[in-house]
Order: structure tokens, then C-alpha cells, then sequence
């Protein structure tokens, strides 16, 4: 129904939730505003000893109702979620990504960014897809040891591929082919 604010108390196992949700508002009080569905959630969920309370709200194009509400908030939930993990991965876990690339001239900054996105894609779909990669992260254990121990081949020998580079920060140093820079 359009403009008409619904709450709805659901209970999932253990966990329970209390909805809110309104369909067809205003986004916000301007001009030519775009009409959008919010909803909001508080919950309870209990996992062993542990009990977690939260409240969130999205916005949404889906039309919302008693029977997709959890799905939706579910969705949200996990979107935000990678969202939040991508993030805190480009900030803490070796790739430096700041709030100093909003300096540099022109369009500086924006390259930058892009480079290091780049980097992080090219990052993940090695993660998923490549042994020599995946056993390489196994064996450095944490993501900064792997950056630092890249880094450290990187001034120490002449690599002339990744398969060379992910071979040798492996366990053993099996089948690497790496020449030692002299320079």
C-alpha cells in the first residue's frame, strides 16, 4: 500500500525481528524526487552463548511486503556485509587504500585508485583460481606476510612470471626459476 508505514514481529528459530517498512515515499523533500521503498529492521539473534542485537533500514525499488521483507533485509544484510569486508580488506590488509588518494593534481588521485582496485581484482580472481596462488597465501599465512614477501622478491630477484614468484614464495621453493639481482 502506498505511504502507509507496516511493522511486522516475525520470530526465525531463536532469532527475532521486528519490520517496518513503507512503500511508494518520496526519497527526500525536493523537486522531481524519485519514489523509493524503505525498510527497517531490529533484530535479536542468538548463536550459542551469544546474543547479538542490531537495527538497520534500506532503501529499495523492490516492492516490499509481509512475505519478502526477511529476504530483503537478508540480502541487505549481506550486501553490506561484502561491502564492508572489501573495504576493510583495500584498508588493513596491504593495499593502502586511504584517504590519501584524494591528493594529487587533477586526476592523480583517481588513477591511483583505480590501480589499486585493478590490483585487488586481478588479487581476488587469483584467489579463486590459481593453485600456485592460493598455496603461496597458505603458506605466508596472513595477507601483509604475502604483500611483505612479494615486496622482498621483487627487490631481491629478476621475476619473469607469476608462476616464477608464486612458485618460490611457496613452500620449499619448488620450481622457481628466479635470478638473483645483482644491481
Amino acid at each position: 500500500m502506498k505511504g502507509i508505514t507496516r511493522e511486522v514481529k516475525t520470530t526465525v528459530g531463536k532469532n527475532k525481528y521486528v519490520f517496518r517498512y513503507v512503500n511508494d515515499v518520496p526519497l527526500n523533500d525536493t523537486k522531481n524526487t524519485p519514489n523509493v521503498n524503505f525498510l527497517e529492521c531490529e533484530w535479536t539473534e542468538i548463536k550459542g552463548r551469544q546474543v547479538k542485537t542490531g537495527r538497520c533500514g534500506w532503501v529499495t525499488n523492490h516492492e516490499i511486503t509481509g512475505k519478502n521483507l526477511y529476504e530483503l533485509m537478508r540480502g541487505g544484510r549481506a550486501r553490506w556485509k561484502i561491502e564492508n569486508e572489501t573495504f576493510n580488506t583495500l584498508k588493513n590488509q596491504g593495499y593502502q587504500f586511504e584517504h590519501n588518494f584524494g591528493h594529487g593534481r587533477k586526476n592523480l588521485h583517481t588513477v591511483f585508485a583505480f590501480l589499486m582496485m585493478l590490483a585487488f581484482l586481478i588479487d581476488q580472481v587469483q584467489e579463486a583460481a590459481c593453485g600456485l596462488f592460493q598455496k603461496a597465501m597458505e603458506h605466508k599465512k596472513t595477507r601483509r606476510a604475502f604483500w611483505e614477501a612479494m615486496r622482498a622478491f621483487f627487490y631481491t630477484y629478476f621475476v619473469d612470471s607469476w608462476q616464477d614468484l608464486f612458485a618460490a614464495m611457496g613452500p620449499g621453493f619448488k620450481g622457481a626459476r628466479l635470478v638473483i639481482n645483482t644491481s
